[in-house]
């Protein structure tokens, strides 16, 4: 029989991604700080019933837009208070991220390059990652793609509607997440327009006025009305503080240098990181073609743009990880190197295979009292499902080495499954049981004592969602529940402990 191939069966491609996005969602608790911090604000809102301002813990939070609170919000409505319901829409829209991204790539590049294309976006370690949290960045990284998409469209055929899309995509974006939504795709495209010589065609865009009237219908409303709601405060704290200052200073401890994007290149595509090494020695001979002009550029501003950026964080590069899957997607037929090939996902499974003594060993020389208790949680964690699922797919995934030369284009997608397979049902439940499974569990007590608690020396908005009662943050008076950690007890003072576990504590002040 014929060996099934992502060329040849392009409905392949649906199930991958329905796995890779959908299967067991909801198997792993909240991650805090972000998955948390929108979903505590999804969920105040609809206690609240204010759907213009978004509130964390009764205190305003300017930090993203509406678009992915109202998402979640209709979400959560139908599904329930649940992880699935808050995970849903980002798993949506890197489907809408992956599937725009294949039929793009069929009409350039064919059809098997396609499915390679977007068979290795679903696989992939920073993709896989976002499609499956409750944040607001699959949603962006879906935007800035069709808007990006749709410029290049334009720019090989003037079609108005094409065109109407860039701008609809672009107001949608800065909905979703703010300015970034319109400089990448304006800067971008200026540079390409103008490396064809046809500046005046993009300077016609740039100032089409049903294109901007399409805009500012989408945008124009919730700005207007959350600033007759928080006026000057919405200003300085979403404009200038959480988009000028992330670029201009450090925030919340994420800073970096001009170099810290470079690894992270190779992360965000693992398992196709040789993939990626082969595509840059090739890398001069691709401005000479427009398409891959285009997609250098795009990929180029990103990590220049952000390198410079003061606050950096390893998901801003996925803003420019499209080009690079459609780049790569075409170098994979002709990579004859096996190692070079396979190497960069074993080693990462082998590193989830080492975890366990990872965290022995961090443990041992962890003096803070809240990460000791958490190292310790994660060691008892680690149970014999674990250790046969990550071994398991590390042999499999050595024993690609084995399969012949012109057959590693399918071997590689093989490792990304296995990859897959290996965080979605190995390390986020490890994970989520170390770092969140206290935390679900205090929120429980808390909510069965149906008493106000206090956020203090901790900021884990996903206990606001779990014990379903905003949690006010600041120092505890006496006789107050206090929702905390174990290396903020001597600060505290007095207490009575109600509940312990892994470096998580819910204590009365005394």
């Amino acid at each position: 029989m014929k060996a099934l191939r992502f060329s040849e069966r392009p409905f392949l491609l649906f199930f991958l991604v329905a796995f890779a996005f959908f299967f067991q969602l909801g198997n792993a608790p909240l991650f805090d700080l972000d998955e948390g911090a929108f979903s505590s604000a999804t969920w105040e809102m609809l206690q609240r019933g204010d759907f213009i301002t978004p509130y964390s813990n009764g205190t305003p939070r300017f930090d993203k837009p509406i678009l992915i609170y109202w998402l979640q919000a209709a979400s959560v409505s139908i599904f329930g208070i649940n992880e699935w319901g808050f995970r849903l829409p980002s798993a949506l829209m890197g489907s809408v991220w992956v599937f725009a991204t294949y039929l793009f790539a069929r009409q350039q590049l064919g059809y098997s390059a396609a499915c390679r294309a977007a068979a290795m976006m679903a696989c992939s370690l920073g993709v896989l990652a976002i499609s499956r949290a409750a944040t607001a960045d699959a949603l962006l990284n879906a935007l800035i793609a069709l808007t990006m998409l749709d410029i290049y469209r334009y720019s090989e055929k003037p079609l108005r509607t094409v065109l109407y899309r860039v701008f609809l995509w672009m107001g949608l974006g800065v909905l979703a997440k703010g300015p970034i939504a319109i400089l990448i795709p304006l800067i971008v495209s200026f540079i390409f327009f103008l490396s064809n010589r046809r500046l005046r065609s993009w300077l016609l865009c740039l100032f089409n006025p049903i294109g901007w009237l399409i805009f500012l219908a989408i945008v124009l409303p919730w700005y207007m009305l959350i600033l007759y709601d928080q006026g000057w405060a919405f200003i300085e704290g979403f404009f200038l503080k959480h988009n000028l200052s992330r670029f201009s200073s450090t925030m919340e401890g994420h800073g970096g240098n001009l170099l810290f994007y470079l690894p992270v290149v190779f992360l965000i595509v693992l398992p196709f990181s040789g993939v990626l090494i082969t595509l840059i020695s090739t890398g001069r001979t691709l401005w000479n073609n427009s398409f891959n002009r285009f997609l250098v550029i795009w990929f180029g501003f990103v990590f220049v743009f952000f390198s410079f950026s003061s606050t950096q964080l390893p998901h801003y590069l996925l803003y420019g990880s499209t080009p690079l899957f459609l780049l790569m997607a075409p170098k994979c037929s002709s990579l004859r190197n096996r190692w070079l090939a396979y190497l960069p996902g074993i080693l990462f499974l082998l590193l989830l295979v080492a975890l366990p003594e990872l965290l022995k060993m961090g443990q041992s020389h962890e003096d803070n009292a809240y990460r000791h208790e958490l190292l310790t949680l994660g060691i008892h964690s680690v149970d014999l499902n674990y250790r046969i699922l990550t071994g398991v797919t590390f042999v499999f995934a050595t024993g690609l080495l084995l399969l012949p030369k012109h057959l590693i284009a399918r071997g590689l997608i093989t490792l990304g499954i296995l990859q897959w397979v290996a965080i979605t049902q190995g390390l986020l439940p490890l994970a989520g049981n170390m770092q969140q499974q206290p935390v679900k569990a205090a929120a429980a007590q808390a909510k069965s004592l149906n008493e106000t608690v206090i956020m203090w020396g901790i900021n884990m908005p996903s206990f606001t969602v779990y014990s379903e009662q905003i949690t006010p943050r600041r120092f505890p008076e006496s006789g107050e529940l206090v929702f905390t950690r174990a290396d903020k007890l001597k600060q505290l003072g007095a207490h009575s402990p109600l509940f312990t576990h892994g470096g998580i504590i819910l204590t009365r002040k005394q």
